[in-house]
């Protein structure tokens, strides 16, 4: 009777550090918030540089060329925050629940988050974009070729070492690889 006892307190602990730890899950609303303010912030600081962006091509339109990594700069604050919003939504989904509206899933397919490895993939795509956005603002702003070779070369050694990071720990159609038991 008193093993008895014990199995059911050691299962009573159990199922207390289990509802524990099921809990814990929700702490992720906290990295959640962050993301969202640092994509608003993002969103806000790109909105403003292409107001100031505009009066600036307004008040001197030409030569065009040197208003160009302006706008740039505009892609790369826009595609940061993208980022930063998709990574917010991908730890909701993973770590709280579904978002979903009324009873209907509102996320378009290529948005929904299965497991780490689509936020993963996704944030490592933006990643990639930006770097290649920022590549075409400093050669459109460069008078310097060598500059400009050095930080393609620099760039395409990330995209690389990205690319075989990804194809690493993913396994085929980009799903985590099984794991033997």
């Amino acid at each position: 009777m008193a093993e008895a006892e014990g199995d059911q307190a050691a299962g009573s602990v159990a199922a207390g550090v289990e509802r524990s730890l099921a809990a814990s899950l929700r702490l992720a609303v906290i990295p959640v918030a962050f993301l969202v303010l640092a994509a608003l912030g993002a969103f806000v600081y790109g909105g403003a540089v292409f107001v100031r962006s505009a009066i600036q091509v307004g008040r001197h339109p030409f030569p065009v060329g040197h208003h160009v990594g302006l706008f740039l700069l505009d892609i790369d604050l826009f595609l940061i925050g993208a980022t930063l919003l998709i990574s917010a939504v991908g730890f909701y989904e993973l770590f709280i629940r579904e978002i979903r509206v009324n009873g209907v899933t509102r996320m378009p397919a290529w948005l929904e988050m299965r497991d780490l490895n689509d936020i993963k993939g996704r944030v490592i795509a933006m990643i990639v974009m930006v770097l290649a956005v920022s590549f075409v603002e400093l050669a459109v702003q460069s008078h310097n070729g060598l500059e400009v070779l050095e930080l393609g070369g620099g760039v395409a050694v990330v995209i690389i070492a990205l690319t075989v990071f990804l194809r690493l720990t993913s396994g085929p159609n980009g799903k985590s690889p099984a794991k033997p038991l």
